[in-house]
């Protein structure tokens, strides 16, 4: 049972589906309900006060991959008011971001790093991750809270952005970001829904944090064009969403998912992912 089939969530639902889970998933549009028919999924309406659409009780796993503050609020107004009706549940996941760990002028945080975030959505991952590891112990099932780097993949990436016209080299001394290709979250969530481990949270990035102005200059020459003129943090014309990313800096270890899950990434570093990348976009 997936709430918010978007962009991360998709390649896991396909994943799942392709080693014969039953998979749904959430709608709120009548047309997204329709495209998650044709996909081959159960749909079913999470603002619905009635759980029609869907057999709770044969529901095992929950996957949620809805940001806080979002109408649903993470799909737990919905998970909570049909818990009764969840009896056969053994396991759930939450994606939440390592924005939770708040600016750490760009050293090193691990899971054990404690959570204090300066964004206000980073406050409500905390606040998400609270209320799905009280729902879990309610139910005395594992919760897997997975927090996610910078997702990048197909359609969202650098050499994207630059084949659209809207990349931007913004630099600010000493920014760093880590990095998670969507095919690695993929690739976590299902070993972590499959396996026997208790509660766990786990880091999802790369082993190559980098400044972002780097990954637009490595990703504008694989494209043999010239980069974005550069510009100022300080000066530099942004939204406040954009500007609040460079609010925070760190670099992201992923030591848990390697021994936990056992795991060995498929794009360890952004440069085996863009290149890997650059030919589906440069077709598109």
């Amino acid at each position: 049972m997936v709430l918010g089939p978007g962009f991360t969530a998709k390649p896991i639902m396909q994943q799942l589906k392709n080693d014969n889970w039953q998979v749904s998933a959430s709608f709120r549009r009548l047309e997204a309900r329709e495209d998650l028919i044709d996909a081959g999924y159960r749909a079913f309406d999470i603002m619905s006060d009635s759980a029609a659409d869907i057999d709770l009780e044969t529901v095992t796993h929950i996957l949620t991959s809805i940001s806080p503050g979002k109408v649903g609020d993470t799909g737990f107004k919905y998970i909570t008011k049909h818990s009764a009706q969840l009896s056969s549940l053994e396991w759930a996941g939450y994606l939440s971001s390592t924005n939770v760990y708040g600016d750490h002028q760009g050293r090193w945080v691990d899971e054990a790093t404690p959570t204090n975030p300066s964004l206000e959505r980073g406050i409500k991952r905390v606040d998400a991750e609270k209320e799905w590891q009280a729902f879990a112990n309610k139910k005395d099932i594992p919760l897997h809270i997975f927090r996610l780097a910078g997702i990048y993949g197909p359609g969202r990436n650098a050499v994207r952005s630059l084949l659209c016209g809207k990349a931007r080299r913004v630099i600010k001394e000493g920014q760093v970001f880590s990095r998670i290709h969507v095919s690695d979250i993929c690739e976590a969530v299902t070993r972590a829904a499959n396996s026997d481990l208790p509660s766990e949270i786990f880091n999802l990035a790369d082993d190559m944090p980098a400044p972002p102005q780097t990954v637009i200059e490595f990703a504008a020459d694989l494209l043999g064009i010239d980069p974005p003129p550069a510009q100022d943090w300080e000066t530099a014309d942004m939204s406040p969403m954009a500007r609040s990313f460079y609010m925070e800096s760190k670099k992201v270890k992923n030591d848990k998912i390697k021994r936990l899950l056992r795991m060995e990434l498929t794009y360890p570093d952004y440069i085996t992912g863009l290149k890997e990348l650059l030919e589906g976009e440069k077709a598109d």
